[in-house]
């Protein structure tokens, strides 16, 4: 009985999963907005969207090496005294790219674009505002063989222990001509329609060229910065929080459902859909909506999705993952 019980439920599981809708479908979408009341979803993908793209996006491996960083903690009187809510901007406002939004483009570089913009915004808060460079994603999408597969993935943790031993170099976006070496892969039309070219999900990773851009003055040995401390925060929420109110924001990594492609505002909870890979991304901030905790987040698929870039995330239940893999560091000044 208990046999044909716990087989009534799997059949009954099986056969909602069958009977969703496609995970870009108007009806999926109406779908998460009944179910549930914590936060909105919307079309952020055009439906003909191949599906070999958006699981492209989903560029963070399984990160073996996590556990041997080391872990850092915070003490008690710093976490007491933290408050509600929590926005890097208020605290550090002449560090603008802590409202910048990246664009991964056709291909699964988000493990680099949540490390780099991490450490882009660290060296500005670890200056009080005083000093700014902007690490440069393709730099470290294409120059880090240890990393993983470039465009097909790789781990957080190798991404800043490269940044420690080897540095990177300054890059700004697609065609900004900024920094020695700006991001190569252009930004496709991965949601509504607009002018970018359409997504593919087929882009190889560029190739690794040591050398700055004949525009930028300085060489790409002396445009490097590095890492000096590298480390893991696995102390749970409250460490997490800790770490972002004293020295910035962290890199992430998750697993993405795909009711989370529809996100518009609020604060996400997985309500429905498949697993879709894991996907690394810059945590910035925390705080509470309509009683629900959240963390704030900052996206790399370009201000285009979710609520201009960014998503907040149920916080304090490790929710899809969100609070095991946490990893950050301090810059390093000459």
């Amino acid at each position: 009985m208990i046999v044909l019980r716990v087989t009534s439920l799997l059949l009954c599981t099986l056969a909602i999963s069958a009977e969703l809708p496609h995970p870009l479908s108007d009806e999926f979408i109406d779908l998460i907005n009944v179910q549930q009341n914590t936060w909105e979803a919307g079309r952020n993908f055009p439906l003909n969207t191949p599906f070999q793209h958006i699981k492209k996006l989903m560029g963070a491996l399984k990160d073996d090496h996590f556990y041997t960083l080391s872990s850092k903690t915070h003490e008690a009187e710093l976490i007491a005294s933290l408050p509600e809510n929590f926005d890097p901007r208020d605290k550090w406002p002449n560090c603008p790219t802590l409202n910048e939004i990246r664009d991964q483009g056709s291909c699964g570089s988000c493990w680099a674009f949540g490390a780099v913009e991490a450490m882009t915004d660290r060296v500005c808060t670890y200056s009080n505002g005083t000093k700014h460079f902007h690490f440069s994603s393709e730099d470290l999408l294409s120059c880090c063989p240890i990393c993983g597969l470039g465009c097909n993935g790789g781990m957080p943790t190798l991404a800043w222990e490269y940044w420690k031993h080897f540095g990177l170099v300054s890059g700004g976006s697609y065609n900004s001509s900024q920094g020695c070496k700006p991001y190569e892969i252009p930004p496709c039309e991965h949601h509504v329609p607009g002018n970018r070219m359409p997504c593919s999900g087929d882009t190889k990773t560029p190739k690794c060229i040591k050398q700055c851009d004949s525009s930028y003055n300085v060489p790409y040995k002396q445009d490097k910065h590095y890492g000096k401390h590298v480390y893991s925060v696995r102390g749970g929420e409250d460490h997490i929080k800790a770490e972002l109110f004293k020295n910035g924001p962290v890199e992430g990594a998750f697993t993405v459902y795909s009711d989370l492609l529809a996100y518009k505002s609020g604060v996400y909870k997985h309500v429905a859909g498949d697993a879709l890979g894991g996907h690394a991304i810059k945590i910035i901030g925390w705080g509470v909506e309509n009683g629900n905790k959240y963390w704030l987040i900052a996206n790399s698929w370009n201000s285009d999705w979710g609520d201009n870039g960014f998503f907040k995330i149920l916080r304090g239940e490790d929710h899809c993952g969100i609070e095991s893999s946490i990893v950050a560091g301090e810059p390093l000044f000459n």
